[in-house]
């Protein structure tokens, strides 16, 4: 293999020259950029952040810090090259300083002398001029003084006399002379600087005349405020006067007053008002008195009004007063209008509210009636109105609360006077009086919770027995107090018994007190006859039904009631009834509606106590059955008894006896009520022996007990035969008892064989015995009879066949129980 031939190695000098080259342009280009940066540190006059930061943002700061001290060592050598080059000039400068510096300070002191010789100089001649220009200054002074003084004099004097007359109160002068001096006066001494502080003054004391009579304003409205009450007082009471009332109605208790006699209103061309009259002080007494010798406009001082009404129009604010002055009265007017706390518990309040409302709409109409236009109609009506709403919510909420009947009535007084006090100032009153007709439902109420207690009263105090009478005194006090036409009382000797007790005659009366009570509420209303009549009769009507039948119900209902008392109630409510027609008859005398008769409203009072009356028979009804069970609860029957006593029970005794006196004392009652009774207590009875017989309690019985019932039985039917009742003699007594008469009978004679054979028809003679009650009663005597076989062994023949009869009756009865219930259920 032939040998390879060797490389030649690269020329390595060639390569690395190109290199240093590079380096060197480089390094050349940092210097280059490091010389200008320089460059511009030394020549920039602003500054150097740019080019600091390109310094450091650069990658050779140390470079850049070596070449910044070569340039630095280089500035160096050239000072200090040219301090040598100046030195010697230098030196030569600083000695000539010094030989000037020695000429300086000769010159200085010469020319400090002669300075100082020629101030010596002039020191008189300075004094002297001094002198001369304050001698003509002051001269100059003078006569500028005495002029403006010839000019300020009246200019000052008229100022002296605006500000005596505000010291004084003279408004409408100080108006004047603010008006000459405004334009007169001042003009003439513009020049001084008092002339405007005087005229930006003027203003002001414009306005201070403003604000005083303002404030004498405040100071009237305040005033009125609390003289509002005698105002109205003093209308009122000449109200009462002209309209024949008595003024005792307005009197209320009052503290002593300053009056004040109202001066005339202003002149209509100079507006000028006469100063006011001095108040006097007086005593309750002299001043009423003297109240009726003036009119309510005479107790107080308007002035107030007037003034200020003339100042606020002389200074064209007219408009704004008036807006004020109906503010502050419509402010004053709710404040009236407000009542009184617990108004209803005091009259003097329901006088005092009245006075207030009075007075204050009296002053408004004196306002309305003496200046031009403060307050027009429009506005009077318009807080007239408000008024009348007002009054209404709270006269309603403070009547409602009243609960004294007197008091009520004087409200009432007080009202109508009210109105006509109003109606003769021009005020509309038609719904105020309309309040009245509401009030009078308040009245009615009242009166009504009043008589209330007055009925309880009478029904607590009543002794429920008839009234006797001993002389002819006696006998006409009653008859007096109530209508009763009995011609047998009156030919009965004395003493003589009426047939009621004394709570008719006091129920009566009462009935009488409250048509008059609700009479007087009708007096002076203006109304009718047929109006008060009407109005009259529909209250009687609420008090009869409503009042005195809720009174009698609670009455017939207490238990406490005995059956005499009762049966005294229901005989009073027959002579009650009958009263009624006395009472239309009073009604109608009293009102004077007779020839209105057709109208008339009868009274409900007859159906009323034909209702107590239903309802207090019932419960003597009641009460005679529950005084029965006392009887009956004494009963103690031994039903295994093996033959009867030979009489009735004691119970059954004691009963009858009770019953025949009850019955004695219902010879007042009605026919038909008395028969009822009597009739509800023999069914009673016969309900609760029947009872005895099926009571569950009672297993077994025996005819011996059987034979005993029976004689209780015939005690009680000889009872019913009795005639208890006059007139009961009909025989309806004794059906009461004919189911547990038939029940007997069937037992006693054994007669099984006609009841079952009968059994349906309507003619059988035991068609009151129902096979129920027939089958419980003969289980009862067949658990005996068992029970007597089970001690005394086997039967006789006489008592098998007994026995046998028993069963074969048993069981016909039951099959017809059976034959009853399938058919009902059918």
């Amino acid at each position: 293999m032939a040998e390879a031939t060797p490389k030649k190695p690269p020329d390595w000098k060639h390569i690395t020259e190109p290199i240093h080259d590079a380096e060197s342009l480089k390094q050349e280009s940092i210097n280059a950029n490091h010389d200008h940066l320089i460059t511009e540190i030394e020549t920039s006059d602003g500054p150097l952040g740019t080019t600091l930061r390109a310094v450091y943002e650069g990658k050779e700061l140390s470079k850049f810090r070596i070449r910044l001290d070569d340039k630095i060592r280089n500035h160096d050598r050239e000072i200090e090259r040219m301090c040598n080059f100046h030195y010697q000039g230098f030196i030569d400068s600083i000695r000539e300083l010094l030989t000037v510096r020695q000429d300086a300070a000769k010159l200085k002191d010469e020319v400090q002398q002669v300075d100082q010789h020629l101030q010596e100089s002039c020191v008189p001649l300075m004094t002297k001029g001094e002198e001369l220009v304050k001698c003509r200054r002051i001269q100059g002074n003078i006569a500028t003084a005495v002029e403006s003084l010839n000019l300020c004099l009246p200019v000052l004097e008229m100022y002296r006399k605006l500000q005596e007359q505000m010291t004084s109160r003279r408004f409408y002068p100080a108006l004047k002379t603010l008006e000459q001096l405004e334009h007169t006066y001042l003009p003439r001494v513009n020049s001084h600087w008092f002339a405007q502080t005087m005229a930006d003054d003027i203003p002001k004391q414009r306005e201070s005349i403003k604000e005083a009579s303002m404030s004498d304003l405040k100071d009237f409205l305040e005033n009125i405020r609390k003289h509002s009450g005698k105002i109205g007082e003093v209308a009122m009471l000449h109200a009462a006067e002209q309209n024949n009332m008595d003024p005792a109605i307005v009197k209320a208790t009052r503290k002593k007053v300053k009056k004040r006699r109202a001066p005339p209103p202003p002149n209509p061309f100079t507006g000028e008002v006469d100063a006011p009259p001095p108040p006097v002080i007086q005593d309750e007494e002299d001043e009423i008195e003297d109240s009726a010798e003036l009119s309510a406009q005479d107790l107080i001082d308007f002035s107030p009004v007037y003034r200020c009404l003339h100042i606020y129009s002389v200074l064209g604010d007219r408009e704004r007063f008036e807006t004020y002055y109906r503010k502050q009265r419509w402010k004053q007017a709710r404040l009236s209008l407000q009542p009184p706390s617990n108004m209803h518990e005091s009259l003097d309040s329901f006088k005092r509210y009245f006075h207030d409302i009075v007075g204050f709409f009296v002053v408004e109409d004196h306002i309305l009636n003496t200046t031009q236009g403060l307050v027009n109609r429009a506005y009077i009506d318009e807080l007239w109105e408000m008024a009348v709403s007002k009054l209404a919510a709270s006269l309603r909420t403070n009547t409602v609360q009243c609960k004294d009947t007197s008091m009520l009535l004087d409200v009432k007084n007080l009202i109508i006077l009210f109105c006509h006090t109003l109606r003769g100032y021009g005020f509309s009153v038609g719904h105020v009086l309309e309040l009245l007709l509401e009030m009078r439902d308040q009245y009615n109420d009242v009166l009504t919770r009043q008589w209330v207690d007055i009925f309880n009263e009478i029904f607590s105090e009543d002794n429920y027995t008839p009234i006797y009478v001993e002389s002819i005194e006696e006998y006409t006090a009653i008859v007096t107090q109530f209508p009763i036409q009995d011609e047998n009382l009156e030919r009965e000797s004395f003493p003589k018994r009426f047939p009621f007790s004394q709570f008719v005659p006091d129920v009566y009366n009462q009935v009488k007190a409250y048509i008059n009570a609700c009479l007087k509420y009708s007096a002076d209303l203006h109304l009718s006859h047929t109006e008060i009549d009407d109005m009259i009769r529909k209250s009687t009507n609420l008090l009869l039904t409503r009042t005195l039948g809720s009174c009698l119900s609670s009455l017939i209902k207490k238990p406490s009631l005995t059956l005499l008392q009762l049966i005294q109630i229901s005989i009073n409510m027959n002579y009650l009834e009958k009263s009624c027609l006395y009472l239309e008859e009073y009604i109608s005398s009293i009102t004077g509606a007779q020839n209105d008769s057709v109208h008339m409203a009868r009274l409900h009072g007859t159906t009323m106590f034909k209702d107590a009356k239903s309802d207090a028979e019932e419960h003597i009804y009641k009460q005679l059955n529950l005084k029965i069970d006392e009887f009956l609860d004494l009963a103690s029957y031994d039903w295994l008894l093996p033959e009867a006593k030979g009489h009735a029970c004691g119970y059954v005794i004691d009963l009858v006896a009770f019953l025949q006196s009850t019955f004695m004392s219902f010879t007042n009652l009605p026919e038909k009520v008395a028969k009822t009774a009597c009739m509800s207590a023999c069914k009673h009875i016969a309900n609760s022996l029947k009872e005895f017989l099926l009571d569950n309690e009672t297993r077994q019985l025996t005819m011996g007990s059987l034979q005993q019932f029976n004689l209780d039985l015939i005690q009680c039917e000889h009872f019913a035969a009795s005639e208890p009742i006059p007139g009961a003699n009909d025989g309806n007594l004794l059906l009461a008892f004919a189911g547990i008469r038939q029940l007997l009978d069937l037992f006693l004679n054994w007669d099984w064989s006609l009841y079952l054979a009968d059994y349906g028809q309507t003619n059988s003679k035991y068609v009151r015995v129902q096979p129920q009650v027939a089958l419980s009663l003969l289980e009862k005597l067949h658990n005996a009879d068992k029970k007597k076989n089970t001690i005394f062994g086997s039967l006789n023949k006489k008592e098998r066949d007994k026995k046998k009869l028993l069963d074969t009756v048993l069981k016909q009865l039951r099959g017809l129980v059976n034959g009853s219930t399938q058919q009902i259920q059918g």
